[in-house]
């Protein structure tokens, strides 16, 4: 595996220490929620990169069948075009997640009209905005162009 390095302002490098997580999914997940900016939305529309807010973390998802609780989605985000953006966390070493991972997300997606309606993601984004302490045309803006960008 490849270091990874930070530049100095007199442009020598240093290489920074490895870090062994604990819980690599669950301190994904934080990382991720507090800086979703690490999403490349660039790589969607260069001209217009997305801009994520998150929706929910750790949102049940529902089975079609029963109607029950049957998996968590890790991150439900969505975009200032309002389109929805599921994010699902895994661990580097498991083997098993990158053959079901795909899997699973078509699960999610394929099923999401069934748990994502209009009310259901109006409360979510109504919590999270309390979460954030402001009102929800505030939290709203926070995938807006800021004056002067696209």
């Amino acid at each position: 595996m490849k270091n990874v390095y930070g530049i100095a302002p007199d442009g020598g490098t240093t290489p920074f220490d490895r870090i062994h997580c604990a819980n690599e999914e669950a301190e994904l997940q934080d990382l991720l929620e507090k800086n979703l900016d690490l999403i490349p939305g660039d790589q969607i529309d260069p001209e217009d990169p997305r801009r994520w807010l998150l929706v929910k973390r750790e949102m049940t998802v529902e089975d079609p069948g029963t109607g029950e609780g049957r998996w968590s989605l890790d991150l439900l985000l969505v975009d200032q075009d309002g389109i929805p953006t599921l994010v699902e966390c895994k661990r580097f070493k498991d083997t098993r997640a990158r053959r079901e991972v795909i899997v699973q997300m078509f699960d999610y997606a394929a099923n999401a009209s069934f748990y994502l309606n209009k009310d259901k993601l109006t409360q979510y984004l109504e919590e999270q905005a309390r979460k954030c302490g402001v009102d929800i045309e505030t939290f709203l803006s926070e995938v807006q162009p800021t004056s002067g960008s696209s």
